[in-house]
């Protein structure tokens, strides 16, 4: 047994890993990380972007394809690297599906997540179909689809979940956000049981934006200011206790009573950026029952080597109360509100200068295959 496994059995987090690549499928590596206690798996742009780049091994895959369109390709590779790390996660996910349906868990678990391309992002109907082809393409009842959450995003969610398909909700920054994605999440299931289906089939993640909140709020504030690297935090906090009050209130209950599972929050960029701070901060101060932490494999290993995740803000309601006395008196000199819509921006942008390099890093290979 592992720390990672301590975390889930102990805690009731699950630890996923904010990666995916050829090289690990086909080594076994991301197989002895699921054996290590790894429970899932993201990915986006950016991480597609880099494993392109540095990985030799998705080459000889290009060579065997007959189209010129480097975004068909890229998809096309993708969905096989999600499809199959879906079958690396596949004994994982089916054993969750027994603790489900003994209710020792809310939630099935082992899911690998795959995004639709970000310049969907501020487009509803695009990003249904995208979801709709993405889903169908993998083909495995342990996928998932990431929509930003993104005004239209908002708007395509409850479509895409009450078709029956898995959603991981991503780039949320805000309080406010996460509970229109909430909201959004129970219209979609909603849906679904008007039109008869399963509803413990359908499994959701909203995922929270973390360590960049930090970074974007200590800009704002003096050195000695003892706030700095607190303030995302303390808006963890504050998302965890949204999430168990519109968990405990009487919509969702209503919808857990017809068989779904919760949607859980997702705890996302969880490595710090500013070294300074202790490398498990977004990991040992915010673990808790029915979330999840996706980590970048730096991130994993720390937490696999030192994880303690006794030291949780979240399992102690005097910690809890004291993160969230931090985000009192923010302004005017932080404009959260403000400071949270820059981040999305800025995140949907980040994610198309990516995706538009992961696309020229699939273009050099087609040249080079002729």
């Amino acid at each position: 047994m592992t720390r990672l496994h301590d975390l889930f059995n102990d805690v009731g987090q699950s630890p996923w890993i904010d990666n995916i690549r050829r090289d690990w499928l086909d080594d076994g590596t991301l197989a002895r990380l699921v054996d290590e206690g790894v429970r899932g798996v993201t990915s986006n742009p950016s991480i597609f972007a880099k494993a392109f780049a540095t990985s030799s091994a998705y080459d000889a895959r290009v060579a065997e394809l007959s189209s010129e369109d480097p975004e068909w390709v890229f998809e096309h590779l993708a969905v096989q690297d999600v499809r199959d790390a879906c079958d690396a996660l596949g004994a994982l996910h089916e054993a969750s599906r027994d603790d489900f349906a003994t209710g020792r868990r809310r939630y099935l678990d082992g899911f690998v997540s795959l995004e639709v391309s970000p310049r969907l992002a501020h487009d509803a109907p695009a990003t249904i179909d995208a979801a709709r082809r993405l889903a169908t393409a993998v083909g495995r009842a342990n996928v998932m689809i990431k929509i930003p959450a993104t005004l239209a995003g908002l708007e395509a969610i409850p479509v895409v979940l009450a078709d029956g398909i898995n959603v991981n909700v991503t780039l949320i920054f805000s309080i406010e956000r996460y509970r229109a994605v909430m909201d959004a999440w129970a219209s979609g299931l909603e849906l679904a049981a008007e039109r008869g289906r399963d509803l413990g089939s359908i499994a959701s993640v909203a995922s929270f934006f973390v360590s960049r909140l930090d970074v974007a709020v200590d800009q704002l504030l003096e050195p000695s200011d003892p706030r700095r690297g607190t303030v995302a935090v303390a808006q963890v906090a504050q998302a965890y206790a949204a999430y168990l009050e519109v968990v405990g209130g009487t919509r969702v209950q209503a919808l857990l009573r017809r068989g779904a599972q919760v949607q859980r929050p997702l705890w996302a960029s969880t490595s710090t950026k500013n070294p300074a701070y202790d490398e498990l901060l977004y990991v040992d101060s915010i673990a808790a029952n029915e979330t999840v932490n996706t980590m970048p494999d730096a991130t994993l290993a720390a937490a696999l080597a030192r994880g303690s995740f006794a030291a949780s803000v979240l399992g102690d309601p005097d910690r809890t109360a004291a993160a969230l006395g931090t985000l009192d008196g923010l302004a005017p000199t932080v404009d959260l509100a403000a400071v949270t819509q820059r981040l999305e921006d800025e995140g949907v942008a980040a994610f198309i200068a990516s995706y538009d390099e992961l696309l020229e890093t699939v273009s050099e290979k087609l040249r080079r295959r002729v």
